[in-house]
């Protein structure tokens, strides 16, 4: 496994873990805005830890590279998809908390998105256009 590879399957489940522990603490009504900020903080903070950790010193080669381009490319789109969903909500005048939410959703299914792709072309083969 590459430390490409390694840093897909990294994001992928510290997003996941991130989200849920996010969740977690809003359904046992604690304020979103400080669960939102120590779950993301926290998951930047674990993945920075791993890489440290499993040598992310690594030299990416051209086929880690176009794998990289690929998985992001993929993993936008939900960013995307996110961005438009919180500007019609806040055309639709909806509370912050769902505003918040929306966007935080799509950076979590963007990272799981993107880092699958990543994952998939490393494990199936990766044919560039």
């Amino acid at each position: 496994m590459t430390t490409q590879e390694r840093r897909a399957w990294s994001l992928a489940v510290t997003a996941l873990i991130g989200y849920a522990v996010y969740l977690v603490l809003v359904a046992v009504d604690i304020s979103y805005v400080p669960s939102l900020l120590w779950t993301v903080g926290g998951a930047i903070v674990v993945n920075i830890a791993v890489d440290i950790l499993f040598g992310g010193n690594q030299k990416a080669d051209q086929r880690d590279r176009e794998i990289g381009r690929f998985g992001d490319h993929v993993g936008q789109s939900l960013v995307v998809a996110g961005a438009v969903a919180a500007m019609v909500m806040a055309l639709f005048e909806a509370r912050y908390f769902w505003i918040a939410n929306v966007i935080y959703l799509a950076f979590v299914l963007s990272a799981v998105l993107g880092s699958t792709a990543k994952i998939f072309a490393y494990r199936k083969g990766f044919h560039p256009w």
